[in-house]
């Protein structure tokens, strides 16, 4: 038989054989021997040397013969040695393996071998592949890597933390897929949070994102969440972390990217009611319709009311809603347009070149859109005024008689666990992190009642973690002492967690209740105000209208 039909030497680089040893670099996938390919079982089966970390040899001892072959095992740290000594090996004229996990060309030891090959090189080379970690990861979850997709590691042993973050940011500006690896140590615990930001500045907090650890493994875990809620997750180096683009969608306990053989929808999440937002797949240049407007970003129904007494001032308006939702409980006022176009940094940069103001009437807890248009505003020359409703607790309160302070979510899950049937009142964004802490702290999910704005979307999210439908109320709020202390006494409910979202967001209200029935109450610690927000909406109309109107340049001239 020819070296170039032969067996051994399929996928070797296209020279003639050497006399000398072979070297096959061998990929033996997530961890599952059902996964190892059969070229890799009979490389592996050949061998006269095997050089690998000791983890990857327990996933394929039943290939192994050591009574026969030599095993070398090296430390996970001691990558480059491991590639030498395969070389080293194979030099000498045997056969050699070395064996990597997923695909040995993919974050592995490939590259460290042909670094080194001596050119020319006497034995011959085989790179074997196999079932990669994105690979694994993405058939766990669905096909969430159905269209343009890029891998990112977080590790900066061998790379420089700023090339990670620049690289990061451009796969978020181009909407890509992602797939992150390597995602967090104990030595490097805050780099995923910033790459998390770096990618909430262009892609939408709602963005679908999927969570594997142990991928075929033992101990396998495998969940959908969404991209705002990874802020408050832990991971580790056995995690690898998926992050959509806006197409990719929610399907029961799956995630999947369309492929666009039939098109796409230009914004699947683009409101429908009131007037028609842009449907354009990425802003290109603002609607000359919007320049010299204010721009109100309400996520409260105060901020809806604040977009309407400003247009009833003689100011034309654009109020922006990141929802169908919003846009169907929108002010119906003919100085005010709707806008729910791409939400990320660049397409709201273009949009709001020329605008007059921009009104931040957000959640207090919304933190990520409120930096993300301060900078807007700083960087465009465009004034900014941010509305903040008025906390009714002390801006550093100590523990009062059956109300805790916590800081986060997972200190509201832990103190939560212990203390019966519980109600979360915060949202949807926060119910899985709170739903994965709270079991994690040994609660049981039948205990956890939830109350959700009524989107289908929404309450398929929270049926698909697992609670239970008839915990579930899709109600729009705010409600009343009353309301609240009749569904928690139906309920037995023991302990409350909320939101200081001011007497506006129904804090008050949550609060006598949780007291007339003696119920824990637990508020999530209240961000720091924007240094000089305004209290009083009519402070801030008047402000606004003070303000001089903004010197229209170039295409924006005509509006």
């Amino acid at each position: 038989m020819s070296p170039s039909t032969h067996p051994e030497s399929a996928g070797l680089h296209p020279t003639s054989p050497r006399p000398g040893g072979h070297l096959s670099l061998v990929s033996v996938g997530p961890g599952d021997l059902n996964l190892v390919p059969q070229r890799a079982r009979e490389a592996l089966m050949r061998a006269d040397v095997i050089v690998a970390y000791d983890l990857y040899l327990r996933w394929v001892a039943p290939l192994l013969d050591p009574a026969r072959q030599e095993i070398v095992t090296l430390p996970l740290t001691q990558e480059k040695r491991r590639a030498e000594v395969a070389i080293e090996r194979a030099a000498a004229g045997q056969r050699t393996a070395l064996v990597s996990s997923g695909d040995i060309g993919i974050y592995a030891m490939a590259g460290l071998v042909f670094e080194d090959l001596p050119d020319p090189t006497p034995f011959t080379v085989e790179v074997i592949p196999g079932i990669t970690s994105a690979a694994a990861c993405a058939s766990l979850l669905g096909s969430p890597l159905t269209h343009d997709f890029a891998t990112l590691s977080l590790s900066d042993l061998l790379c420089p933390w700023e090339w990670i973050e620049h690289r990061a940011s451009h796969i978020a500006q181009a909407d890509l897929s992602c797939v992150l690896y390597n995602v967090q140590s104990r030595a490097r615990q805050e780099g995923v949070y910033r790459v998390l930001r770096l990618m909430l500045a262009h892609k939408r907090p709602d963005t679908v994102c999927g969570v594997v650890r142990n991928a075929y493994r033992e101990d396998q875990e495998v969940r959908v969440t969404t991209l705002e809620a990874l802020l408050d997750d832990r991971f580790d180096m056995l995690t690898t972390v998926v992050i959509g683009n806006r197409f990719t969608q929610r399907r029961g306990p799956w995630m999947f990217t369309p492929r666009g053989y039939n098109a796409w929808e230009a914004d699947r999440d683009a409101p429908t009611a009131g007037t028609p937002a842009p449907q354009t797949p990425a802003a290109t240049e603002p609607s000359p319709d919007h320049a010299g407007r204010v721009w109100v970003f309400a996520g409260t129904s105060d901020g809806s009311a604040l977009a309407q007494a400003i247009a009833g001032d003689g100011l034309p308006v654009t109020l922006s809603v990141a929802t169908a939702l919003g846009a169907s409980v929108a002010p119906q006022h003919p100085g005010v347009q709707l806008y729910g176009g791409p939400a990320g940094v660049q397409a709201r940069r273009l949009a709001l070149r020329g605008a007059r103001a921009v009104v931040d009437a957000t959640h207090p807890y919304a933190q990520a859109i409120t930096a993300q248009l301060r900078a807007l505003c700083a960087d465009l020359g465009v004034p900014y005024l941010r509305l903040e409703r008025p906390a009714s607790l002390e801006p550093d309160p100590a523990d009062l008689d059956g109300l805790s302070v916590v800081d986060d979510l997972n200190a509201a899950a832990q103190a939560a666990a212990r203390g019966g049937p519980v109600f979360l009142a915060t949202g949807s964004r926060d119910l899985e992190a709170f739903w994965t802490a709270f079991l994690a702290a040994g609660g049981q999910g039948e205990q956890v009642f939830v109350r959700l704005t009524p989107q289908p979307d929404v309450l398929a999210r929270a049926l698909a973690l697992g609670v239970p439908a008839r915990n579930v109320s899709a109600l729009i709020g705010p409600f009343s002492r009353e309301f609240n202390e009749a569904q928690w006494r139906a309920q037995g409910v023991r302990t409350v967690i909320t939101r200081d979202g001011g007497d506006e967001g129904g804090f008050d209200a949550k609060r006598l209740a949780a007291r007339a029935l003696d119920a824990h109450l637990i508020v999530l610690r209240r961000p720091a105000p924007v240094p000089g927000a305004f209290s009083d909406p009519q402070a801030l109309r008047r402000a606004l209208l003070d303000l001089p109107l903004p010197a229209l340049r170039g295409p924006l001239e005509t509006a």
